[in-house]
C-alpha cells in the first residue's frame, strides 16, 4: 500500500516592522479570491523549489520585499473536499529590504499590529497569528467540515 498522496504545498510570511509594531497585510478581494479580506501574502510552491526559497520568492514577488532569514514557525493543513492534503508553511520574518507595492493578488499595506482585530481579515488569520508567534504550538490542523465551519485543533 503506497503511503504517497496528493498534495498541494503553499506558504505564507508573517513580515514584522518589529520597530513600528506593524506588519504587511495584503487584502485579498471577494471577486478574486475564495479566501478573502485581509492575509500576510504568499502563495504556492513551486515542483523543484525549496521551501525557503518558495517563500522569498513569493513574498518578493507579491510585496516588492525581499525577506532575509525567513523563520519557520508553524504548518496550517487540512484536507479538500478532492481528499487533496493543502499545506501552509507559515513563516515569520523581521529582516526584509525593498518597497513595498500591490499586484493583481491584491493590495498591499503596512498595517498597525494592535490594528489586526479592527480590520476585514481573511478566515481564521487572528487563530493562524496566534499559532505563528506562540512558542509552543507548530500545527493549526482543520480536521473535518462541520455546520458552521471546520473542527480545528492547534498543536
Amino acid at each position: 500500500m503506497s503511503r504517497a498522496q496528493e498534495t498541494i504545498l503553499t506558504n505564507i510570511c508573517l513580515i514584522e516592522d518589529l520597530e513600528n509594531e506593524r506588519v504587511v497585510m495584503q487584502y485579498r478581494s471577494p471577486e478574486r479570491n475564495h479566501w478573502s479580506g485581509y492575509a500576510f501574502p504568499g502563495g504556492h510552491i513551486e515542483k523543484g523549489e525549496s521551501l525557503h526559497d518558495a517563500v522569498v520568492r513569493e513574498i518578493l514577488e507579491e510585496t516588492g520585499l525581499t525577506i532575509h532569514h525567513p523563520k519557520l514557525v508553524g504548518v496550517k493543513n487540512w484536507h479538500t473536499d478532492e481528499g487533496i492534503r493543502y499545506i501552509v508553511f507559515c513563516y515569520k520574518a523581521t529582516e526584509f529590504s525593498g518597497q513595498i507595492h500591490s499586484t493583481e493578488e491584491g493590495e498591499i499595506s503596512w498595517v498597525d499590529k494592535d490594528a489586526l482585530p479592527k480590520l476585514d481579515l481573511a478566515y481564521d488569520m487572528l487563530e493562524l497569528l496566534r499559532m505563528m508567534e506562540d512558542e509552543e504550538l507548530s500545527e493549526y490542523y482543520y480536521h473535518e467540515r462541520i455546520e458552521d465551519g471546520w473542527r480545528k485543533s492547534m498543536y
